[in-house]
C-alpha cells in the first residue's frame, strides 16, 4: 500500500512538472547571459490564425534571445488559464506575455504577478485600466479595435464608391458576422465600421446578424442559412475577422454566387471583406474571392510585448522605452485601457493598416 501511495505522489510531482514546462520550452543560442530568462506565453487557445502566428513569433524571438520559454493553451477555459499562471508562479516563472480569455482575467493575473515581483504585457484582449494600475511593470500590446473597424468601413466605402451601381443610393443592405459577442474586438471592430461608413455617407440597412465565434466553420454554415433565407437581398459581407470571412468565401462560391469575372476585384457576385490579413487571406484575394481585409499585425503585437516584458526580466526597460519597434503611446485614445492618462505609458498600440490589391503589403506578401 506504501509502494502505491508512494507511486501516485511521484506520478503526480512528474504531472505537475509536465504541466508547468508547458506546449513548449525554446533555447536558443542568443545573448550572453539570457539563458536565464524565463519568459511564459499564455494563450487563451490557438484555434485562429492570427494566434497561431502571433504565438510562432514568440518562439522565433525567444529562440534569438536564447529565453527559456513555456507557452500554455487555455483552450479557451478562464479557469484553466488562471491556473496554468499560478502553477507558473509556483515554478518561479515572473515574466508573461499574455492573450486572456476576458479583459477581466488581468485583475485577477496581475496581483499574483505583483507578488512575486514579476511583469506582464497583454494583446489581442486589452487589460483592464485597473489591473494596469496595479503597477508599471503591466503593459498593453496591442492595436487599437475601434480603428481596425473603422479600416474595414473605409475598404466597403472605397468599393462601392468605384461601383455606385451596387449600392443605389449609396445603400448598403449588409450581413455583419460577428466574433465572439462581447469581445472588445467584437464591440468596437463593429462600432468603427458603423462610424467610418456613416461618415462616407453611406445608409446601412442590417439585413441579418450573428455570431460566429471566430469560426470559419461557423461562419460558413451560418451564411448558408443566410444565402437560403435572403438571396438577392445583401450586397455586402463583413466579417470581424478573417477565419469567418473565408468561411463566408466558401458559402457563396459553394452556393453558386459566383461571375465570370473579377472587373471588380471579386469574383463574387457579393464582396467579402475581413480583418487580420492572415496569409490564408492574402492567398484569396489573389484568387480574386476575398476582397479585402485589414492588418492586425500578429508580428508587431507580439515583438512589442516579447520585448517589453524582456526589457522588464533584464533590467533595460525605462519608462518611454520603444517596445519591438512600437513606441510607448503618449497620447490618449478613445478605447480602453489606452483612454487612461494615468496608465498611457504603459501601452504600446501597433497600428492597424487597410489592406486591398493596391497596398504594399498585400503586394510583398
Amino acid at each position: 500500500m506504501k509502494k502505491i501511495a508512494l507511486g501516485l505522489v511521484v506520478l503526480f510531482a512528474v504531472s505537475t512538472l509536465a504541466f508547468a514546462s508547458g506546449s513548449t520550452q525554446s533555447k536558443g543560442g542568443g545573448t550572453s547571459g539570457s539563458a536565464s530568462v524565463r519568459i511564459a506565453l499564455l494563450m487563451r487557445n490557438m484555434d485562429e490564425q492570427f494566434l497561431k502566428d502571433y504565438s510562432d513569433n514568440i518562439r522565433k524571438l525567444a529562440a534569438a534571445k536564447g529565453v527559456d520559454l513555456n507557452v500554455q493553451d487555455a483552450r479557451s477555459d478562464n479557469a484553466s488559464q488562471l491556473t496554468q499562471l499560478e502553477m507558473l508562479l509556483n515554478q518561479g516563472f515572473k515574466y508573461f506575455v499574455i492573450i486572456p480569455g476576458v479583459s477581466e482575467l488581468s485583475e485577477s493575473m496581475n496581483p499574483l504577478i505583483q507578488e512575486k515581483g514579476g511583469a506582464a504585457a497583454y494583446s489581442n484582449i486589452q487589460p483592464t485600466a485597473a489591473s494596469l494600475k496595479v503597477g508599471k511593470n503591466f503593459f498593453f500590446a496591442s492595436s487599437p479595435e475601434f480603428v481596425g473597424g473603422r479600416y474595414q468601413g473605409q475598404l466597403i466605402a472605397d468599393y462601392f464608391d468605384k461601383n455606385p451601381a451596387k449600392a443605389p443610393g449609396k445603400t448598403l443592405n449588409l450581413l455583419q458576422i460577428n466574433g465572439q459577442l462581447g469581445h472588445p474586438a467584437q464591440v468596437n471592430r463593429r462600432a468603427g465600421l458603423m462610424a467610418e461608413l456613416e461618415t462616407r455617407g453611406y445608409t446601412v440597412n442590417i439585413i441579418a446578424e450573428d455570431t460566429a465565434n471566430w469560426s470559419a466553420d461557423q461562419s460558413q454554415q451560418k451564411m448558408d442559412a443566410w444565402i437560403a433565407a435572403f438571396k438577392g437581398k445583401f450586397n455586402v459581407v463583413a466579417a470581424q475577422n478573417d477565419d469567418m470571412a473565408l468561411g463566408a468565401v466558401q458559402s457563396l462560391i459553394q452556393n453558386g454566387l459566383v461571375k465570370a469575372d473579377a472587373d471588380d476585384g471579386t469574383i463574387l457576385q457579393v464582396p467579402v471583406f475581413g480583418i487580420d490579413a492572415t496569409q490564408s487571406a492574402i492567398n484569396s484575394m489573389k484568387k480574386n474571392e476575398l476582397y479585402a481585409t485589414v492588418l492586425q499585425d500578429a508580428v508587431g503585437q507580439s515583438a512589442a510585448a516579447f520585448d517589453v516584458i524582456y526589457q522588464v526580466a533584464t533590467g533595460a526597460y525605462k519608462a518611454g522605452n520603444t517596445a519591438g519597434g512600437t513606441p510607448a503611446a503618449t497620447a490618449t485614445i478613445d478605447e480602453a485601457p489606452a483612454n487612461d492618462a494615468s496608465i498611457i505609458g504603459q501601452c504600446y498600440l501597433v497600428p492597424f493598416v487597410p489592406v486591398d490589391k493596391d497596398s504594399d503589403y498585400y503586394k510583398t506578401h
